[in-house]
Protein backbone atom coordinates (compact mmCIF):
# COMPACT_ATOMS: atom_id res chain seq x y z
CA UNK A 1 0.00 0.00 0.00
CA UNK A 2 0.80 3.50 -0.86
CA UNK A 3 1.49 6.19 2.16
CA UNK A 4 -1.40 7.65 3.43
CA UNK A 5 -2.28 11.01 2.56
CA UNK A 6 -2.54 13.63 5.33
CA UNK A 7 -5.57 12.98 7.40
CA UNK A 8 -7.85 15.95 8.41
CA UNK A 9 -9.54 15.10 11.79
CA UNK A 10 -12.98 14.94 12.93
CA UNK A 11 -14.42 13.52 16.60
CA UNK A 12 -16.24 10.60 16.38
CA UNK A 13 -15.31 9.29 12.74
CA UNK A 14 -14.71 6.49 11.56
CA UNK A 15 -11.92 5.70 8.35
CA UNK A 16 -10.00 2.99 7.19
CA UNK A 17 -8.88 0.87 4.33
CA UNK A 18 -10.64 -2.08 3.33
CA UNK A 19 -9.01 -5.36 0.38
CA UNK A 20 -11.18 -7.18 -1.58
CA UNK A 21 -9.43 -10.42 -2.02
CA UNK A 22 -10.43 -14.06 -3.06
CA UNK A 23 -9.93 -16.11 -6.02
CA UNK A 24 -10.41 -14.87 -10.11
CA UNK A 25 -13.61 -14.30 -11.23
CA UNK A 26 -16.04 -14.55 -8.19
CA UNK A 27 -17.03 -10.76 -8.78
CA UNK A 28 -14.62 -8.87 -6.76
CA UNK A 29 -14.89 -5.63 -9.35
CA UNK A 30 -18.76 -6.17 -9.26
CA UNK A 31 -18.63 -5.66 -5.47
CA UNK A 32 -16.85 -2.56 -5.76
CA UNK A 33 -18.64 -0.91 -7.90
CA UNK A 34 -21.91 -1.68 -6.40
CA UNK A 35 -20.66 -0.57 -2.98
CA UNK A 36 -19.07 3.01 -4.51
CA UNK A 37 -22.41 3.25 -6.60
CA UNK A 38 -20.56 3.55 -9.76
CA UNK A 39 -18.19 1.97 -11.96
CA UNK A 40 -14.54 2.46 -10.89
CA UNK A 41 -13.18 -1.22 -11.90
CA UNK A 42 -13.99 -3.24 -15.30
CA UNK A 43 -16.08 -5.79 -15.21
CA UNK A 44 -16.12 -9.30 -17.79
CA UNK A 45 -17.32 -13.07 -17.20
CA UNK A 46 -13.58 -13.70 -17.99
CA UNK A 47 -11.32 -14.80 -15.02
CA UNK A 48 -8.24 -12.40 -14.09
CA UNK A 49 -9.67 -9.04 -15.65
CA UNK A 50 -8.23 -7.04 -12.65
CA UNK A 51 -4.69 -6.74 -12.50
CA UNK A 52 -3.62 -3.95 -11.22
CA UNK A 53 -4.42 -2.86 -7.36
CA UNK A 54 -7.95 -0.44 -8.27
CA UNK A 55 -8.56 2.05 -5.18
CA UNK A 56 -12.14 3.11 -4.65
CA UNK A 57 -12.91 5.60 -1.91
CA UNK A 58 -16.48 6.30 -0.66
CA UNK A 59 -17.26 8.95 1.53
CA UNK A 60 -20.17 9.24 4.15
CA UNK A 61 -21.52 11.06 6.78
CA UNK A 62 -19.22 10.48 9.79
CA UNK A 63 -16.87 7.71 7.84
CA UNK A 64 -14.30 7.07 5.04
CA UNK A 65 -13.56 4.12 3.20
CA UNK A 66 -10.84 3.22 1.10
CA UNK A 67 -12.22 0.08 -0.59
CA UNK A 68 -8.86 -1.72 -2.80
CA UNK A 69 -9.79 -4.36 -5.24
CA UNK A 70 -7.10 -6.44 -6.82
CA UNK A 71 -5.88 -9.68 -9.27
CA UNK A 72 -7.42 -13.07 -8.16
CA UNK A 73 -5.56 -15.09 -6.14
CA UNK A 74 -4.23 -17.45 -8.61
CA UNK A 75 -2.39 -16.08 -11.39
CA UNK A 76 -0.20 -17.18 -14.93
CA UNK A 77 3.09 -18.27 -14.64
CA UNK A 78 6.18 -15.73 -15.25
CA UNK A 79 6.88 -12.54 -14.93
CA UNK A 80 3.77 -10.69 -15.25
CA UNK A 81 1.98 -13.54 -13.35
CA UNK A 82 4.16 -12.62 -10.42
CA UNK A 83 3.82 -9.42 -10.65
CA UNK A 84 -0.65 -9.70 -10.33
CA UNK A 85 0.04 -12.49 -7.41
CA UNK A 86 2.59 -9.84 -5.50
CA UNK A 87 -0.17 -7.19 -6.18
CA UNK A 88 -2.88 -9.32 -4.30
CA UNK A 89 -0.48 -9.64 -1.42
CA UNK A 90 0.45 -5.98 -1.35
CA UNK A 91 -3.28 -4.97 -0.44
CA UNK A 92 -2.74 -7.55 2.54
CA UNK A 93 -0.57 -5.36 4.01
CA UNK A 94 -1.41 -1.86 6.39
CA UNK A 95 -5.50 -2.44 5.94
CA UNK A 96 -7.40 -2.21 8.79
CA UNK A 97 -9.73 -5.00 7.37
CA UNK A 98 -9.86 -7.75 4.97
CA UNK A 99 -13.17 -8.70 3.17
CA UNK A 100 -13.28 -12.25 1.38
CA UNK A 101 -14.98 -12.71 -0.91
CA UNK A 102 -16.25 -16.30 -2.16
CA UNK A 103 -18.56 -17.53 -4.32
CA UNK A 104 -21.94 -19.36 -2.93
CA UNK A 105 -22.20 -21.75 -5.78
CA UNK A 106 -19.51 -23.84 -4.48
CA UNK A 107 -16.53 -12.37 4.61
CA UNK A 108 -19.01 -11.31 1.67
CA UNK A 109 -20.41 -14.75 0.08
CA UNK A 110 -20.61 -13.24 -3.36
CA UNK A 111 -23.64 -14.85 -6.25
CA UNK A 112 -26.14 -16.08 -3.30
CA UNK A 113 -28.59 -15.17 -6.97
CA UNK A 114 -27.58 -18.24 -8.33
CA UNK A 115 -28.22 -20.47 -5.18
CA UNK A 116 -31.98 -21.74 -4.24
CA UNK A 117 -33.20 -22.31 -2.14
CA UNK A 118 -31.68 -20.01 -0.13
CA UNK A 119 -31.40 -22.78 2.62
CA UNK A 120 -28.62 -24.29 0.64
CA UNK A 121 -26.13 -21.38 2.20
CA UNK A 122 -26.57 -22.63 5.36
CA UNK A 123 -24.05 -25.45 4.95
CA UNK A 124 -21.40 -23.32 2.87
CA UNK A 125 -21.72 -20.47 5.95
CA UNK A 126 -20.86 -22.94 8.59
CA UNK A 127 -17.90 -24.97 6.62
CA UNK A 128 -16.25 -21.39 6.75
CA UNK A 129 -17.17 -20.37 10.12
CA UNK A 130 -14.93 -23.50 10.90
CA UNK A 131 -12.12 -22.72 8.67
CA UNK A 132 -11.37 -19.16 9.75
CA UNK A 133 -13.24 -16.64 12.72
CA UNK A 134 -14.58 -14.61 10.74
CA UNK A 135 -15.71 -11.48 12.46
CA UNK A 136 -18.43 -11.63 10.23
CA UNK A 137 -20.36 -13.34 7.38
CA UNK A 138 -22.53 -11.84 4.79
CA UNK A 139 -24.12 -13.48 2.24
CA UNK A 140 -24.33 -11.21 -0.67
CA UNK A 141 -25.36 -10.94 -4.85
CA UNK A 142 -22.93 -8.02 -5.76
CA UNK A 143 -24.80 -7.94 -9.44
CA UNK A 144 -28.43 -7.95 -7.95
CA UNK A 145 -27.25 -5.65 -4.79
CA UNK A 146 -28.53 -8.30 -2.14
CA UNK A 147 -27.60 -7.62 1.48
CA UNK A 148 -25.05 -4.97 0.38
CA UNK A 149 -26.04 -2.54 2.78
CA UNK A 150 -26.01 -4.83 5.28
CA UNK A 151 -22.15 -5.81 4.10
CA UNK A 152 -21.29 -2.65 4.44
CA UNK A 153 -22.76 -1.74 7.29
CA UNK A 154 -20.92 -4.56 8.88
CA UNK A 155 -17.51 -2.68 7.61
CA UNK A 156 -18.61 0.85 9.05
CA UNK A 157 -18.95 -1.02 11.97
CA UNK A 158 -15.87 -2.71 12.44
CA UNK A 159 -13.50 0.38 10.87
CA UNK A 160 -11.54 1.98 13.50
CA UNK A 161 -12.09 5.95 14.78
CA UNK A 162 -10.29 7.92 12.57
CA UNK A 163 -9.93 10.83 9.76
CA UNK A 164 -11.02 11.54 6.43
CA UNK A 165 -7.67 10.50 4.05
CA UNK A 166 -9.13 11.80 1.09
CA UNK A 167 -11.23 15.12 0.13
CA UNK A 168 -14.85 14.73 0.11
CA UNK A 169 -15.92 14.25 -3.51
CA UNK A 170 -12.47 12.36 -4.27
CA UNK A 171 -13.83 8.67 -5.67
CA UNK A 172 -10.05 7.01 -6.28
CA UNK A 173 -6.42 7.70 -5.86
CA UNK A 174 -5.46 6.75 -9.57
CA UNK A 175 -4.61 8.75 -12.64
CA UNK A 176 -7.35 9.57 -15.31
CA UNK A 177 -5.14 8.05 -17.91
CA UNK A 178 -5.31 4.63 -15.77
CA UNK A 179 -9.10 4.22 -16.07
CA UNK A 180 -8.98 5.36 -19.56
CA UNK A 181 -6.56 2.42 -20.35
CA UNK A 182 -8.48 0.01 -18.35
CA UNK A 183 -11.90 1.16 -19.95
CA UNK A 184 -10.80 0.07 -23.13
CA UNK A 185 -8.96 -3.01 -21.90
CA UNK A 186 -12.36 -4.02 -20.85
CA UNK A 187 -14.26 -3.63 -24.57
CA UNK A 188 -11.16 -6.26 -25.41
CA UNK A 189 -12.26 -8.44 -22.86
CA UNK A 190 -15.75 -8.36 -23.75
CA UNK A 191 -15.19 -8.76 -28.14
CA UNK A 192 -12.15 -10.29 -28.61
CA UNK A 193 -11.39 -14.31 -27.83
CA UNK A 194 -9.22 -16.70 -26.32
CA UNK A 195 -5.44 -15.62 -25.74
CA UNK A 196 -6.21 -12.07 -26.78
CA UNK A 197 -7.58 -10.02 -24.21
CA UNK A 198 -4.73 -11.75 -21.71
CA UNK A 199 -2.35 -10.67 -24.52
CA UNK A 200 -3.09 -7.14 -24.77
CA UNK A 201 -1.70 -4.02 -22.53
CA UNK A 202 -3.22 -0.55 -23.22
CA UNK A 203 -1.24 2.46 -22.77
CA UNK A 204 -2.71 6.03 -23.06
CA UNK A 205 -0.35 8.38 -24.52
CA UNK A 206 -2.15 11.47 -25.03
CA UNK A 207 -4.94 12.77 -23.07
CA UNK A 208 -5.96 16.52 -23.42
CA UNK A 209 -8.57 19.05 -23.20
CA UNK A 210 -9.00 20.58 -26.76
CA UNK A 211 -9.62 24.79 -26.20
CA UNK A 212 -13.45 25.18 -25.08
CA UNK A 213 -13.53 22.28 -22.82
CA UNK A 214 -15.96 21.06 -24.80
CA UNK A 215 -13.76 17.84 -26.36
CA UNK A 216 -11.38 15.43 -25.05
CA UNK A 217 -8.72 14.14 -27.03
CA UNK A 218 -7.42 10.66 -26.12
CA UNK A 219 -4.81 8.62 -27.84
CA UNK A 220 -3.88 5.01 -26.73
CA UNK A 221 -1.97 2.16 -28.32
CA UNK A 222 -3.03 -1.53 -27.77
CA UNK A 223 0.04 -3.66 -27.62
CA UNK A 224 -0.08 -7.35 -28.91
CA UNK A 225 2.28 -9.92 -28.23
CA UNK A 226 2.42 -11.47 -32.33
CA UNK A 227 1.42 -10.45 -35.64
CA UNK A 228 -1.92 -12.62 -35.80
CA UNK A 229 -3.19 -11.09 -32.60
CA UNK A 230 -3.10 -7.81 -33.83
CA UNK A 231 -4.93 -9.00 -36.76
CA UNK A 232 -7.69 -9.87 -35.00
CA UNK A 233 -7.99 -7.19 -32.85
CA UNK A 234 -7.45 -4.75 -36.21
CA UNK A 235 -9.96 -7.47 -37.80
CA UNK A 236 -11.52 -7.26 -41.49
CA UNK A 237 -11.08 -3.66 -42.93
CA UNK A 238 -10.73 -2.42 -39.34
CA UNK A 239 -13.96 -3.08 -37.90
CA UNK A 240 -12.85 -4.84 -34.52
CA UNK A 241 -11.28 -2.00 -33.79
CA UNK A 242 -13.74 0.57 -34.84
CA UNK A 243 -16.00 -1.74 -32.42
CA UNK A 244 -13.59 -1.78 -29.52
CA UNK A 245 -13.24 2.32 -30.14
CA UNK A 246 -17.21 2.98 -30.38
CA UNK A 247 -17.67 1.06 -27.19
CA UNK A 248 -15.13 2.57 -25.39
CA UNK A 249 -16.09 6.18 -26.55
CA UNK A 250 -19.76 5.79 -25.52
CA UNK A 251 -18.25 4.66 -21.82
CA UNK A 252 -15.24 7.83 -21.76
CA UNK A 253 -18.35 10.10 -22.60
CA UNK A 254 -20.16 8.92 -19.63
CA UNK A 255 -17.41 8.82 -17.17
CA UNK A 256 -15.58 12.49 -18.49
CA UNK A 257 -19.73 13.64 -18.72
CA UNK A 258 -18.05 15.26 -22.84
CA UNK A 259 -17.43 14.82 -25.97
CA UNK A 260 -14.73 12.23 -26.77
CA UNK A 261 -12.35 11.94 -30.14
CA UNK A 262 -10.53 8.56 -29.30
CA UNK A 263 -7.93 7.48 -31.35
CA UNK A 264 -6.73 3.79 -31.17
CA UNK A 265 -3.63 1.99 -32.69
CA UNK A 266 -2.37 -1.21 -32.15
CA UNK A 267 1.37 -2.37 -31.97
CA UNK A 268 3.25 -5.97 -31.88
CA UNK A 269 5.41 -6.03 -28.04
CA UNK A 270 7.01 -9.33 -28.93
CA UNK A 271 6.10 -11.47 -25.64
CA UNK A 272 5.91 -8.54 -23.68
CA UNK A 273 4.32 -10.39 -20.31
CA UNK A 274 7.70 -11.66 -20.00
CA UNK A 275 9.59 -8.15 -20.59
CA UNK A 276 10.88 -6.62 -17.63
CA UNK A 277 11.02 -3.19 -19.69
CA UNK A 278 7.95 -3.40 -21.38
CA UNK A 279 6.04 -4.57 -17.84
CA UNK A 280 7.57 -1.37 -16.33
CA UNK A 281 6.47 0.94 -19.28
CA UNK A 282 2.63 -0.52 -18.77
CA UNK A 283 2.97 0.09 -15.39
CA UNK A 284 2.99 -3.51 -14.76
CA UNK A 285 6.35 -4.06 -12.39
CA UNK A 286 6.22 -3.36 -8.95
CA UNK A 287 9.16 -1.35 -7.56
CA UNK A 288 9.72 -2.74 -3.98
Amino acid sequence: MPDRPGPSTSPEHRSGFVSLVGRPNVGKSTLLNRLLGQKMAIVSPRPQTTRNRITGIKTLPGAQVVFVDTPGLGAPPGRFGEFMIRTALRALEDVDLICLVGEATELALNKVDLVSPKERLLPLIDAYRVRHPFREIVPISATAGTNVDRLEAAILEALPPGPAYYPEGTTTDQPETFFVAEIIREKLFLLTREEVPYASAVRVEELTERPGGELLYIRAVIFVEREPQKAIVIGEGGRMLKWIGQAARRELEAFFGIKVYLELQVRVRWHWRRDERALREFGYLLTS
